[in-house]
């Protein structure tokens, strides 16, 4: 929003999404080269060098001039990119190892910290870009912020086993071409790719519509805040029921709610509405991002693909998470004809849920109803419904 109305007010709203959708796209891209780096025990170097490529393309983000799209696609878009592909899913990965009987709640606190970011960063922002601070000293004052919260997370962080280098290689040999094999969990990368398509719409379009029908601009800037409110009790609560009635059957209905909102907003007409669709919205998205690692999970047969299995399907996510609201930005044009990239979204998103009950039901025909909690190696604590995947 504020790229659009005050920074890069030269360039179009579909060209100004390449920004984000890039820097997504990227952090997904190498989902497979840095799923196997880490099972072959390359956790630290990724996070280090990751940690410090984010911190310094953000930095040099201040350095950006007004109407200068390139010099903001280069640090944002590619090198922050980077840096995230490199960050983003060893972490998941790590605590996937190091729990079993609470794994997609131990995920859901996990990823809840990425809502508090949103939370406290945006108003961050916000007071600091249009205070006497500026936009140069503002990014400054955040990259510092987050430089010291990523020195934190990297020493506290650890794997859950010291094996020698070569034994951890020992364990990645999964032939990659045997897990696009697997017909449920393929199915379901498929869902993930339709549902990536349409799920970062409202986080990229929602403020700048609130704006758009008449809400006060300092009110609608705290929509991405309500948002991330939602997104910190959806990666919370709604895991720790996973953990009793199975991922699938958490992430399914999230997904089907996702759909649902994302078309009420064609609904939205006064500040209450937005709140209220940014408030479930957020909600439904956090629990999308903190269950979908755990389902991946229990479609692992063993500790040794779990890294790779997530790297294959967060590489898939790069095409929609890349073209996804370039494409919702071209529907809105310069006129925002906000129905047409709503309704695009939404049938994504619809069409994803879809795709993934099929998941479940031949993933449940595939193991048996009976199996599937006697193989693999993310069980249910004792005395779990059978039936809950």
């Amino acid at each position: 929003d504020f790229y659009v109305r005050e920074f890069l007010t030269n360039e179009t709203p579909s060209k100004i999404a390449w920004i984000g959708s890039f820097e997504i796209a990227l952090q997904y891209l190498f989902g497979i080269p840095v799923g196997m780096a880490f099972d072959a025990g390359y956790f630290h170097h990724l996070m280090i060098g990751g940690s410090m490529l984010y911190c310094f393309s953000l930095f040099m983000v201040s350095l950006a001039r007004p109407g200068q799209y390139y010099q903001i696609f280069l640090a944002q878009g590619v090198g922050m990119g980077l840096g995230l592909a490199m960050t983003f899913l060893p972490p998941i990965t790590v605590v996937a190892h190091h729990f079993k009987r609470r794994r997609s709640f131990a995920i859901g606190i996990l990823t809840s910290g990425a809502s508090i970011g949103g939370l406290v960063f945006p108003i961050m922002l916000n007071k600091l870009i249009f205070g006497p601070q500026g936009f140069a000293l503002g990014v400054r004052a955040t990259a510092g912020t987050i430089t010291g919260l990523m020195i934190i997370g990297n020493m506290l962080m650890r794997t859950r086993t010291q094996s020698t280098r070569a034994e951890d290689a020992e364990m990645v040999r999964v032939p990659v071409k045997t897990l696009l094999m697997d017909i449920p969990y393929m199915v379901f990368v498929f869902s993930g790719v339709l549902l990536t398509l349409g799920i970062y719409y409202p986080i990229f379009y929602l403020q700048l519509f609130s704006v758009k029908h008449g809400i006060n601009a300092n009110l609608a800037f705290y929509v991405v805040s309500f948002m991330n409110t939602g997104g910190l009790f959806g990666r919370l609560i709604p895991n720790f029921l996973a953990d009793k009635i199975g991922s699938y059957n958490v992430l399914m209905p999230a997904s089907f709610v996702c759909a649902v909102v994302v078309f009420s907003i064609l609904g939205i007409r006064n500040a209450a509405g937005a709140i209220i669709v940014a408030l479930l919205y957020g909600a439904m998205n956090g629990t999308h991002t903190s269950t979908t690692p755990a389902v991946l999970s229990d479609l692992s047969i063993n500790v040794s693909e779990v890294g790779v299995r997530m790297g294959i399907y967060f590489t898939f996510m790069a095409v929609p998470a890349l073209f996804g609201q370039p494409i919702s930005g071209a529907l809105l044009t310069g006129r925002f004809i906000w129905w047409r990239a709503t309704v695009f979204s939404g049938s994504c998103l619809l069409a994803g849920a879809i795709l993934m009950v099929y998941s479940r039901w031949l993933f449940l025909k595939r193991e048996g109803k009976d199996q599937v909690f006697k193989k693999g190696i993310f069980r249910h604590i004792m005395g779990t419904s059978q039936d809950a995947t």
